[in-house]
């Protein structure tokens, strides 16, 4: 399985970016996907995150980002996005996808994709 992320890019304070994330491979199920993100000597920080239950998907997000991002899938399309609005110098970053995805040869691990860039500046 591997997870593909895009939409990166440098945007203006109080504009908005897309991010996307797919997972391609044979044979797996998709337990939940998100974001990370990490800045120079910074740890990573959760984002956003997008749990599928039996009543439902889950979301959390990180404090930082409340009410400015959101996170959805596709469950058809494997793939998770993220809608950042109102974005700020403070959401620099490096920002990761991460998924935890059921396979039968290997049970429910974590996979991560590349970083995406995504620098907020005037």
């Amino acid at each position: 399985v591997q997870l593909q992320a895009s939409g990166g890019g440098l945007v203006q304070p109080g504009g908005s970016l897309r991010l996307v994330c797919t997972a391609s491979g044979s044979s797996f199920i998709i337990n939940s996907m998100g974001w990370y993100r990490q800045s120079p000597g910074d740890e990573r920080e959760l984002v956003a995150s997008i749990l599928r239950t039996a009543t439902g998907d889950r979301t959390t997000y990180g404090t930082s980002v409340k009410g400015r991002f959101t996170i959805s899938r596709d469950s058809a399309k494997n793939t998770a996005y993220l809608q950042m609005n109102r974005l700020q110098p403070a959401d620099t970053a490096v920002y990761y996808c991460t998924s935890n995805i059921y396979t039968p040869a290997e049970g429910s691990v974590g996979y991560w994709g590349q970083g995406t860039q995504v620098t907020v500046s005037s």
